[in-house]
């Protein structure tokens, strides 16, 4: 596994902020990592790349625990913080170049050049930091999380700032960086996340309320079902099903079924299939969007964890 998070705790007072949180990722992974502000996202983001100590638990990157290979663990990760920290006097090549050499990169002018083109920074390199705008200040900090060619990106709301256009541009970055790196980014742009990660990680009040594929979260909270048949077929046959609670007729062919359990209702209408030799054209899971399933997850009235 890549990243190992193990009963990963943070207490900000008498507030556990984390909550004794456990998952991994592995190589070539790209997980969605989200939740409501100040739902413990930063802090996990920072006690996995060492930045922040943990109170318990622990985090391990490609099998090294962070707290006991602080130094290896900062080049295996390239992390993007979501107040991003640059130096505005510094000219943008001139920072890159900085960065670059802090991390003792080789063939350091190449790598630079290739890192300026892929963040499309083209025509802003011989500006100041300071002269940008928001997007490409966050553009900067993108390439300088990349220069030394980390195993593991963390990115901390990478497309905070970027207009729709920029916004495109830097999720094929991400994507394109997941062919070879584990990527863990966290973003209130839900559409992004659906747009670039096959799993996700939800967490509310500093506990993981969800870790799956996305196609999974959108399964498990479906709607219901559309079903099309080849032979006409009476509605009445579905209702005799115990998992359709309601029958939307588009004709007597195609029916959009109402159920509070989608695999349950999936299964009965198999049975029936092979029960009355009947053909099922399509069958197809109405499953909720994204920004449902995160609404359902995280508006919790209960107060966040203290300490007993």
């Amino acid at each position: 596994m890549s990243i190992e998070v193990a009963h990963l705790s943070k207490l900000y007072g008498g507030q556990k902020a984390v909550n004794d949180i456990t998952f991994s990722i592995g190589e070539g992974e790209i997980v969605g990592f989200l939740g409501p502000n100040g739902a413990g996202k930063s802090t996990t983001m920072k006690m996995i790349t060492g930045y922040l100590q943990p109170d318990g638990g622990t985090v391990k990157i490609c099998g090294k625990d962070v707290q006991q290979h602080p130094l290896q663990i900062k080049r295996d990760i390239g992390y993007l913080p979501e107040a991003n920290p640059l130096y505005f006097d510094m000219y943008v090549k001139e920072y890159l170049e900085y960065v670059a050499g802090i991390h003792q990169v080789e063939n350091k002018t190449a790598r630079i050049a290739h890192m300026i083109e892929l963040t499309g920074l083209t025509l802003e390199q011989k500006k100041k930091i300071g002269q940008l705008s928001k997007g490409y200040k966050q553009r900067v900090g993108l390439a300088a999380s990349l220069i030394h060619a980390p195993r593991v990106l963390i990115l901390d709301e990478p497309t905070s700032g970027l207009d729709p256009n920029q916004i495109v541009e830097i999720r094929n970055v991400i994507k394109a960086q997941g062919a070879d790196k584990t990527v863990l980014f966290s973003s209130h742009i839900l559409q992004e996340v659906q747009a670039i990660c096959s799993r996700v990680i939800i967490i509310n009040r500093g506990n993981v309320v969800a870790d799956d594929s996305l196609q999974q979260l959108q399964s498990n909270s479906g709607k219901g079902v559309v079903v099309v048949f080849e032979e006409i077929l009476e509605r009445e046959w579905l209702m005799r099903l115990p998992a359709i609670q309601q029958i939307h007729t588009h004709d007597n062919q195609r029916f959009q079924l109402d159920t509070t359990n989608v695999n349950e209702a999936r299964k009965q209408l198999l049975e029936l299939a092979i029960r009355e030799n009947l053909n099922i054209v399509t069958l197809q899971t109405e499953g909720s969007n994204l920004e449902e399933i995160f609404r359902s997850l995280t508006q919790n009235p209960e107060p966040a964890p203290q300490i007993k």
